[in-house]
């Protein structure tokens, strides 16, 4: 039920008034509220006048009295010749002994105020003898200084954290030379979009390589965050790139300032910047990476001031102001978007020992848990303020699917422990593959999308991922699944395999549908663009390290092919628009993510097992890696180490869960 609004006071009912021959005088003794008022106002300008004429005045002797006039009013005056009585009811300096001390304090301070006062004027004067540069320079000279002394707080040492055990961070060499020769040109690639995003975009958060300049979505606000440069930093590190490493860490510590006026997304900021950082930071150890995830971090708690606690899509990194999308669902949160943070905010916590953050998604899945889902799937609308669910559509595509990703991940990344994560994980795929997954007419299986009670059978692009996620997942499903899982994942790998097969660039639409004759073939011109996504390449990298069937790698090569082919431009990579066109038009857009995870899936495709093994290592959905944690090791290693401080070791366990 609805909740009226309220009504305005005119409209509200009032007790009756007193309508008697009293409510109404024949004359009146006091002024109108009017009349009071422009005699305030005459008033108040007459005050300023004065005050502005005193300090407009120039610094000449026969203006001293009025300046000791204005010390009168700052030091009331002893009037000796009434021996310093009571005046009016107020003692004003006391009595007998004490009125020469109090005399010689009001001389030394109306010598203080002069003084302070000719100081000021002469400083005034040798401003105004500068020229506007150099005062603009001195401004700017006073800011810089105010910025460092905020980034100096800002950078306060964190309290140091043993690392996990870090296994397969280099190497992943393969033996056999033709592999490793397309490795090599995998890495040739990702050398290439570097370069360029170095030469014409560095700074910015995307390039465009046809323009050959910067580039930004409103997902990033308006400030120049660097946004390639974090998301490429680990795959650079796994590809031995270590030179371009280095560059894009000087840039982070001296450069990534979260301290602006822009409007970001939760989401897209968690993935990319504070998954990335902290990627970098297990990776190579450098504390710049670790700070820099902390500061960012603390400007995004402020998206979860809601009535709910599910945090708004957008935040100011400013001002802490947080808003949802206008065109989701009435005002709601996305599910994808706020179901997207576990991963993060519990290193975020192991790292700092706050369990602020671990708090804050661990109080979104409580709010879940309790929540009816129709026929046990999670529409991908929730509403902040009320904690309702907007539209019911469901999708494992856009809007809904690293919610079922992370599900999953945090189990793997608390070494197995969260059993409620993975729990709701089993559920809610039970419900997926009840509801969502379907058979064509030709035999291949899709993953539709639930709306308002009827099965759309299209696939986005996106939905590509949960192959691998199904594969991933096999180990320690329910009823000993765990080759119906596997089995489930090849299919998928195999119908988003064919959706890149039956174009003429070889490479996947953003949506295919399967209706009477047509199957796993976009129809829709909107949804024939190629934009450099990664999501067919991660399954293909997810069942070649769980079944070593060489058809992933041809897949894979295939699609690395197709990319060099049709995507290279002399300035990067671009997007196509229409990917059955056999001479398409670019969009001139080379994503972050393409560094982060498309080029990074591929390599790590033709690359040995032993590099970040996935008993070791889980990858966000930005595929940036996070090791697994161990608490148990972890409980053990604080109590031999126990600090004097107990109760930080206490808040420490608190955000582990532990």
């Amino acid at each position: 039920m609805t909740t009226p609004a309220l009504l305005p006071l005119s409209g509200r009912r009032l007790p009756p008034l007193n309508l008697g021959a009293s409510a109404f005088p024949h004359h009146r003794a006091t002024l109108r509220l009017s009349e009071k008022f422009i005699l305030l106002l005459i008033l108040s300008a007459f005050i300023t006048l004065c005050f502005g004429a005193f300090f407009f005045l120039p610094d000449s002797s026969k203006h001293k009295r009025f300046d000791l006039g204005l010390e009168d009013v700052l030091i009331p005056h002893v009037d000796t010749s009434k021996g310093g009585k009571n005046l009016g009811g107020f003692l004003i300096h006391g009595q007998g002994h004490d009125e020469h001390r109090h005399r010689e304090e009001e001389e030394r301070l109306r010598n203080k105020i002069r003084a302070d006062h000719e100081k000021a004027l002469e400083e005034a004067k040798e401003k105004l003898k500068k020229s506007r540069d150099e005062i603009q320079a001195e401004i700017q000279t006073e800011k810089n200084k105010v910025v460092q002394e905020l980034k100096k707080k800002d950078s306060k040492p964190l309290p140091p954290v043993p690392l996990p055990n870090l296994i397969g961070i280099n190497s992943g060499e393969p033996a056999d030379p033709d592999i490793r020769e397309k490795r090599n040109k995998i890495k040739e690639m990702m050398k290439h979009a570097w370069d360029n995003y170095r030469q014409y975009g560095w700074g910015h958060n995307e390039l465009k390589p046809i323009a050959r300049k910067g580039h930004s979505t409103n997902i990033f606000g308006n400030s120049q965050m660097g946004a390639t440069i974090v998301d490429a930093l680990d795959t650079l590190y796994i590809m031995g790139l270590h030179d371009e490493f280095r560059e894009g860490q000087e840039w982070i510590d001296k450069n990534l300032d979260f301290s602006v006026n822009s409007e970001v997304s939760v989401f897209e900021v968690n993935i990319r910047f504070i998954g990335g950082l902290l990627a970098a930071y297990y990776l190579s150890g450098q504390e710049v990476f670790k700070i820099k995830a902390v500061q960012l971090a603390g400007k995004l708690l402020p998206a979860f001031n809601t009535p709910t606690g599910i945090p708004w899509a957008m935040v100011n990194l400013k001002s802490g102001v947080g808003r949802n999308w206008g065109w989701a669902s009435a005002g709601s949160s996305i599910l994808a978007e706020f179901g997207t943070l576990h991963m993060e905010f519990v290193h975020l916590s192991y790292l700092t020992g706050d369990p602020v953050y671990y708090n804050k998604v661990m109080h979104i899945r409580k709010l879940l848990q309790k929540m009816d889902r129709p026929n046990g799937l999670y529409p991908n609308y929730l509403n902040p303020r009320t904690g309702r669910w907007g539209q019911h559509h469901t999708s494992v595509g856009g809007l809904g699917d690293s919610f079922y990703e992370y599900l999953l991940k945090a189990w793997l990344m608390s070494d197995k422990m969260d059993t409620e994560a993975r729990k709701m994980y089993d559920d809610a795929i039970e419900a997926i593959e009840k509801h969502l997954i379907r058979k064509s007419n030709g035999g291949l299986t899709f993953i539709g999308e639930w709306k308002n009670g009827h099965l759309e059978r299209k696939m986005g692009h996106l939905t590509c991922f949960a192959g691998g996620m199904f594969a991933l997942g096999a180990d320690g499903s329910r009823d000993d699944k765990a080759g119906h899982y596997l089995q489930l994942g090849a299919e998928i790998a195999h119908t988003c395999h064919e959706s890149y097969d039956r174009t003429t660039l070889k490479l996947g639409p953003e949506a295919f549908k399967f209706d009477g004759g047509v199957e796993a073939v976009a129809v829709r011109q909107n949804e024939k663009y190629y934009i450099l996504r990664p999501e067919v390449i991660e399954t293909y990298w997810y069942m070649w390290r769980f079944t070593h069937d060489p058809k992933y790698r041809q897949w894979g090569w295939e699609a690395t092919q197709a990319i060099d082919k049709y995507c290279r431009v002399s300035g990067g990579f671009s997007g196509v628009k229409d990917v059955y066109s056999s001479s398409p038009t670019y969009d001139d857009v080379q994503q972050s993510f393409f560094l982060a995870e498309t080029l990074k899936y591929l390599y790590l495709l033709f690359s040995s097992d032993d590099l970040l093994p996935l008993d070791n290592w889980v990858f966000n959905t930005e595929a940036h890696p996070l090791p697994v944690l161990h608490l148990q090791e972890r409980r053990q290693t604080l109590d031999k180490t126990r600090p004097l401080n107990q109760a930080s070791t206490g808040v420490r366990n608190e955000a582990l869960h532990i």
